[in-house]
């Protein structure tokens, strides 16, 4: 990937990014944004204020100095960022700012440490890896006939209340022809107009098998509790999507896959919000083959933020082999659920090392079931997991 003259700094940058990554991803941010605002529109903003984008960038950077040798471990994470970026329309030619400032900050940072030849070695570097992602993105986008940016007007015919938090948004397209297809597991990205001049961008689990003509996603309302931010955009479609309206919705993305065409047995297991791309798994699974042994786990707050029950109730009544159990932290009267977090050892015995186990949800929550399983004899070839933002390179760290 870079050349052996170029190595040993890039070797050498590891504990230096471990100690002064972040300071050179914020010194990053606020140079490029003040030199080009407009950028501000690709970027998560409510990330940027409380410092997670800043943190992300600061471990990819790192993550990709420690291990730019592997590329077995660098493929996979390559591949789903290429989805994350097609999504929100990066381009070509974003690649050389991005450079032109991220060595700006390496720079400024580290001072009289940024010598001429650690610059040249990470200029090399960026530029393979940029060129790595610019021909990625080129074919994904090829692949999906669209171009950067691109998205399609969708008007909502349904809005349902799932949950105390939680809303589904059905819609269909604006031209009256079909969606495109997806798999159960795949996002779409919704863009919209916060206020004259500034848009925002976030992506959203399909939470519906595909059936051609409409697609459905989930959305939690994030109110923002200490260093989190409030969602602005999740929190603009609670506030402002109804029946009628119409929605900026990108093609497909993303490479998490659960799988629902075979006829193995597969456990699903989410928490919170991450139920999404599993109830898209589930019902496709149900509308295909529903013989099919599951096991559906979920885990929330309580049954007041539990989304999407009458898809469970359905999927229950046609399939004869699905086994659901739920975690529930507070548990009221006459309500099906354990009580507490979810546990492999509460959850159905299933053939260990022939069954593949999919996982969504909150970090923390996908942390604790990948030890629990590996400990209860779940090979990690076995285990799969969605993570979005800052969470995606934490397996690297």
């Amino acid at each position: 990937m870079i050349s052996e003259a170029s190595r040993p700094y890039i070797d050498a940058s590891v504990p230096v990014l471990r100690e002064h990554g972040l300071a050179v991803t914020t010194t990053f941010y606020r140079n490029m944004f003040a030199e080009l605002p407009e950028l501000t529109n690709l970027f998560n903003m409510g990330n940027q204020a409380n410092g997670a984008q800043q943190q992300s960038l600061a471990s990819a950077v790192f993550a990709y100095a420690a291990n730019i040798g592997n590329p077995d471990a660098l493929g996979p994470v390559v591949n789903r960022i290429v989805h994350k970026h097609v999504s929100v329309g990066i381009r070509a030619e974003h690649y050389p700012i991005v450079g032109r400032h991220l060595l700006g900050a390496i720079a400024e940072t580290l001072g009289d440490a940024a010598t001429p030849p650690l610059l040249a070695a990470w200029e090399e570097a960026y530029n393979s890896l940029a060129n790595l992602f610019i021909q990625a993105e080129k074919d994904l986008y090829a692949s999906a006939s669209v171009e950067p940016g691109q998205t399609r007007p969708m008007h909502v015919t349904k809005v349902t209340r799932e949950s105390d938090d939680v809303v589904s948004v059905r819609m269909a397209p604006a031209d009256g022809g079909a969606v495109p297809p997806f798999k159960a597991g795949q996002y779409v990205s919704v863009t919209v107009d916060l206020e004259p001049g500034y848009q925002q961008t976030r992506q959203y689990s399909l939470s519906d098998a595909p059936d051609g003509a409409t697609l459905r996603i989930s959305v939690k309302r994030e109110d923002g509790a200490g260093a989190a931010a409030a969602g602005q955009v999740s929190n603009w479609i609670h506030a402002n999507v109804k029946e009628g309206s119409v929605l900026q919705v990108s093609h497909p993305f993303g490479d998490f896959a659960p799988d629902t065409e075979s006829n193995e047995p597969v456990v699903l297991l989410s928490a919170g919000v991450g139920i999404t791309p599993m109830i898209a798994a589930l019902n496709r699974i149900a509308s295909i083959n529903p013989q099919r042994r599951v096991i559906f786990g979920f885990a929330a707050r309580d049954a007041a933020h539990h989304p999407h029950k009458l898809d469970l109730a359905m999927a229950k009544a046609a399939m004869p082999n699905l086994q659901v159990v739920t975690f529930y932290e507070t548990v009221g009267e006459a309500v099906d659920a354990k009580a507490g977090r979810m546990q492999a050892s509460q959850l159905p015995a299933w053939p260990r090392s022939e069954t593949n186990v999919f996982m969504c949800g909150p970090l923390a929550f996908m942390k604790e079931q990948w030890l629990g399983l590996v400990g209860a004899g779940v090979p990690v070839t076995r285990l799969h997991r969605e993570v979005f933002g800052p969470d995606l390179l934490d397996h690297l760290l």
